[in-house]
């Protein structure tokens, strides 16, 4: 028996599963105030679907099963179609999507906003948030940005942590990753988390630009949590990033229980 214990863990992929759940329980391991945030009890929606090459399945695959060890109520939906039912969609406390371009209809898309504005939370990663529907200029407006350029396609970079306060980052290390290093254009007015600088290696017009990698914002009542890493959704498995989306999650997920969070810090100065 000790002997087929010790040759599970020789192989590649049980070591790698081992190391990821005690890097994930390292990071987490301090005790989180008893009032922190929740998905616990709380009604989520899980919508994904659009380009493939995303992994919209792989991301679902990676969060659902966390979303209901968590006590999420979860429904999960491979439809955009499913933001038209009104009912459902207002009893909501949460909705993540994965979903990237694509086209959304009209009524899907007031059913999305509507919910969203009324106290609904929304979180998501990537193209998944930030480059879904790209005609649809209420709902970028809603997110707080879109994609416009990756320099490089998938290369090395590094995210910093540039708000050590927001319980969403505090404690965060920054980190490495090899990922697309999303150029957005942003809303100024977004709490901007966490940053990353492009080095201008690629495109050197833009080097030193400093742009948003997570931020938090409001539309209407509901909370909008974005993290633009995520090109594979195993990116998340790095624990500060998973600690991060983890947390953002949860925050957006209190939109109809928590009052709002007052920031108003916009880029550019003025009166």
């Amino acid at each position: 028996m000790t002997r087929l214990f010790i040759s599970m863990f020789r192989k590649p992929a049980v070591l790698a599963a081992l190391i990821f759940i005690l890097s994930t329980l390292s990071v987490g391991s301090a005790n989180p105030p008893a009032n922190s945030p929740s998905v616990k009890g709380k009604k989520v929606l899980l919508v994904w679907g659009g380009w493939d090459g995303h992994k919209p399945k792989e991301f679902k695959d990676i969060v659902a099963p966390w979303l209901k060890e968590q006590g999420a109520e979860l429904i999960i939906s491979d439809s955009l179609g499913v933001y038209t039912n009104k009912e459902l969609m207002g009893s909501l406390d949460l909705i993540i999507q994965m979903w990237t371009m694509g086209k959304i209809s009209r009524e899907q898309e007031k059913g999305l906003l509507d919910a969203v504005k009324g106290g609904v939370g929304l979180a998501g990663i990537h193209g998944g948030l930030g480059d879904s529907f790209r005609d649809n200029t209420e709902y970028q407006y809603m997110v707080g940005g879109q994609w416009v350029a990756h320099p490089g396609g998938v290369i090395d970079y590094s995210v910093q942590i540039t708000n050590h306060e927001d319980p969403v980052t505090k404690g965060v290390n920054d980190f490495k990753i090899k990922s697309e290093q999303y150029y957005m254009h942003v809303d100024p007015n977004v709490k901007v988390l966490a940053t990353t600088t492009f080095s201008g290696d690629h495109d050197a017009w833009i080097k030193g630009s400093v742009m948003p990698v997570v931020w938090k914002k409001y539309y209407g009542k509901g909370r909008i949590f974005y993290f633009s890493i995520g090109h594979d959704p195993e990116e998340l498995r790095i624990p500060d990033a998973w600690q991060i989306w983890t947390r953002g999650v949860n925050w957006a997920a209190e939109s109809k229980y928590e009052p709002a969070e007052k920031w108003v810090s916009p880029v550019y100065p003025g009166k």
